[in-house]
């Protein structure tokens, strides 16, 4: 098939603020220390000067934001952000200050970990400076839980994340993975993913209009490489209804539906009926002819491309099954290769281009939070390269 490098535009997805009214939590404890600055900021102030000077800045903790008008309000997928404002009750974001939550504070200070700041008041001493092309704090030399300006006399420091330690599961789920590669890590992973709660074929609708939500419209699921809205009880068989797509073809492996990676949600997701047709059992490279309904997806006689802002997705939800599927429990061992053409063998191709998009479209919000709330409330396991990106060049290169 011909081989292409693309150079159209890259769509992100479309995700609005979250927000919600707040009950402030009570007795202010200090949990922090070590900054030293000038008289106390308020929000508005910070934002008014942007300009790379240092400040404290006191404000009430609204949420954790994850892009420029995006702050989550629940369902926290990291502890690097939280969003201040000077009220507890503020819904804009162009009213919020972004503060980086850097290693040493984020035990005490990120919301995946601490839910229950949300509401409180959080003083911070850092660099006035743009996060996530949004007005922010960035560098934080001091945290305190509290107005004021943080004390060096005040209680210990909040205890750095360990040594090699990236993500709020290290030291628990992924931590017999810890500091391997190649097939040792591979081997890890599989032991740590392959625990799981089975679903029947029928739940999956359900697990999808949870894990695909709008995060604009809680009625609505988004549609993977249409990218569109779409009502959660519109799905079925129809022209214009929404289906479950297998991202790992289920001909790949001939595994159906039955309970098993057929109905795995890791690699399920919501699209409409005609796209997924389109789609079919196809393996994934570059190239071919626009596909109707999915802007900026392409697709020819053996291969398909999605659009820009979910390739990433699809490269991960691929490594996913290659690992958890490794035909030690009565399924297929199912296998990435640099193949198009892969039939009812259990393989799904291209590697190399796989890697390409993965390396381009890293995890979003949306992704991180698909895979928090397949682990909390559906199966119980997560998808590892969504929560550490880097092992998928210690297993393929």
């Amino acid at each position: 098939m011909d081989m292409k490098s693309s150079t159209r535009p890259r769509p992100g997805r479309t995700i609005a603020a979250l927000a919600a009214a707040v009950t402030l939590a009570v007795p202010v404890v200090v949990a922090t220390t070590s900054a030293s600055a000038a008289a106390t900021s308020t929000v508005a102030q910070a934002l008014a000067t942007q300009d790379g000077r240092v400040a404290t800045v006191t404000g009430y903790v609204i949420g954790q934001p994850t892009a420029t008008s995006t702050v989550l309000t629940s369902g926290y997928t990291a502890d690097t952000a939280i969003a201040l404002a000077d009220t507890a009750t503020e819904t804009g974001t162009s009213r919020m200050l972004y503060v980086q939550i850097t290693a040493d504070y984020r035990s005490a200070f990120g919301l995946l970990t601490n839910p229950s700041l949300r509401g409180r008041q959080v003083t911070a001493t850092g660099t006035l400076t743009a996060y996530f092309s949004h007005g922010g704090l960035k560098n934080p030399t001091g945290m305190s839980i509290g107005g004021g300006t943080p004390s060096p006399t005040a209680t210990a420091s909040p205890t750095p994340a360990p040594t090699g330690s990236t993500g709020p599961y290290d030291s628990t789920y992924y931590a017999t993975a810890m500091g391997k590669s190649g097939g040792a890590l591979r081997s890890a992973l599989h032991t740590i993913i392959k625990t799981q709660t089975r679903l029947s074929y029928d739940q999956a609708w359900e697990a999808l209009k949870d894990t695909d939500q709008d995060p604009a419209n809680a009625n609505n699921v988004i549609l993977l490489y249409s990218g569109r809205s779409q009502s959660k009880s519109s799905n079925g068989g129809g022209a214009n209804d929404w289906n479950r797509e297998h991202v790992w073809a289920k001909s790949h492996g001939d595994f159906g539906t039955s309970t098993g990676p057929g109905t795995d949600v890791h690699h399920l997701r919501p699209e409409d009926v005609t796209v997924n047709s389109a789609r079919g059992n196809k393996d994934f490279d570059t190239g071919g002819s626009p596909v109707a309904e999915a802007a900026g997806s392409y697709t020819d006689a053996d291969s398909f491309e999605p659009r820009n802002a979910v390739k990433g997705d699809v490269a991960r939800m691929i490594m996913y099954m290659a690992i958890r599927y490794e035909g030690d429990d009565g399924w297929p061992n199912l296998e990435i290769n640099n193949s198009v053409t892969n039939g009812s063998a259990p393989y799904l191709g291209r590697l190399p281009v796989l890697l390409q998009w993965h390396r381009q479209d890293p995890p979003d919000a949306f992704e991180q939070r698909r895979n928090q709330r397949i682990y909390e409330r559906w199966q119980g396991n997560r998808n590892p390269f969504v929560d550490h990106p880097e092992w998928a060049t210690a297993i393929w290169g």
